[in-house]
């Protein structure tokens, strides 16, 4: 492990590409180590090797297989955790009331009946001291062990580190599965969660508009009902999904008509996004894209998760990003506070 994370940080000070992650529920960390400094982009999703997609489709970043040192190593655990202390910074309410406003202008466009859901994020910054990138990522897959926790690194994009609580696609040989994920609730208890119309609502808006997507792409499609998942100390409201590819699969395709769910944009799709552009007011780049693995072991199989819980870290500044799915049923201020809550993922690492 030791020598693992040794070479992620050489190629850090090297300006060479890498990622390292461990995948929800896993005790291996794996890491693609390019061995250029180029920037390769995927072409039609058939590449083999970690791809890194921004939110508007405009960039998928990839470490071939074929240019990079894949390596797999055991993650070692703590026999505790690494201690995180209660959360030392001030909140930054400067822009909370730019976010109600704009949280209560969705709302009034879904009372006139534009879209169903839309969801809205923000950009909040942090200026770092000490910061290590590296052992920032051992604090995130050492503490939320159900996430796909990942520090990512190219010195033409950035580097970002996250813990994504949701999957987007995992595909094993002919079978495919994803999750339907939406709802947010505080619950330092860790006890049984009562949801209310404004969650099981939006929850069902991407269920549904997951299940329609897929129609054509699977067959024996099997759906779990609604049931709470825990990402850290916040409850989501989750749908499992599953079904076996049909023939003629083709995964640019399916990522198409998959990305980005109404969990990260909205419904209808393109009215949701277009209120996104005009309202949020910044580029959300790769927050709310996709990363992970594409087309292992000669064949399909895929691994893909949503890149939520992250933040982008640029010269001494984190850059966090959080959004939270807006229904009629929404209030401003409860939508800004659950951002807050969502926060505290990457806070508290940064302590």
């Amino acid at each position: 492990m030791i020598q693992f994370l040794d070479k992620a940080k050489r190629q850090l000070s090297s300006n060479l590409p890498f990622v390292i992650y461990k995948k929800p529920n896993e005790n291996k960390c794996i890491g693609y180590f390019q061995k250029n400094n180029l920037l390769f982009e995927v072409d039609d999703f058939k590449e083999k090797g970690f791809v890194f997609s921004s939110f508007d489709g405009s960039k998928s970043i990839l470490f071939p297989e074929h240019e990079s040192d894949r390596l797999e190593v055991d993650f070692i655990f703590n026999s505790n955790e690494i201690e995180i202390v209660n959360n030392q910074f001030v909140e930054n309410n400067s822009n909370k009331k730019e976010f109600e406003t704009q949280v209560q202008l969705a709302v009034d466009a879904i009372s006139d009946g534009k879209f169903l859901k839309v969801v809205l994020s923000r950009k909040e910054s942090i200026e770092l001291t000490d910061f290590d990138p590296i052992e920032t990522f051992q604090k995130v897959a050492q503490n939320y062990s159900t996430a796909f926790c990942y520090c990512w690194f190219h010195p033409e994009i950035g580097l970002w580190i996250g813990a994504s609580p949701e999957q987007l696609l995992k595909i094993d040989n002919q079978k495919m599965s994803t999750v339907s994920l939406a709802g947010t609730r505080k619950n330092d208890d860790n006890k049984f969660v009562e949801w209310g119309k404004k969650e099981k609502t939006e929850q069902q808006i991407v269920t549904n508009s997951i299940i329609k997507n897929l129609e054509n792409e699977l067959s024996n499609i099997k759906i779990s009902i609604p049931h709470s998942f825990q990402a850290g100390s916040l409850f989501h409201l989750k749908t499992d999904i599953e079904g076996e590819l049909k023939p003629n699969f083709d995964l640019k395709n399916m990522l198409s008509k998959l990305h980005p769910t109404p969990a990260v944009c909205g419904f209808p799709k393109k009215e949701a996004n277009d209120f996104i552009v005009k309202t949020e007011g910044y580029n959300r780049s790769f927050y709310s894209g996709f990363f992970g693995e594409i087309n292992l072991n000669n064949k399909t199989n895929s691994f893909l998760h949503v890149n939520l819980r992250c933040m982008q870290i640029q010269n001494k500044t984190a850059h966090l990003y959080i959004g939270c799915g807006i229904t009629r049923d929404s209030i401003p201020e409860s939508e800004w506070l659950e951002t807050v809550n969502k926060s505290q993922t990457m806070k508290k690492i940064l302590i």
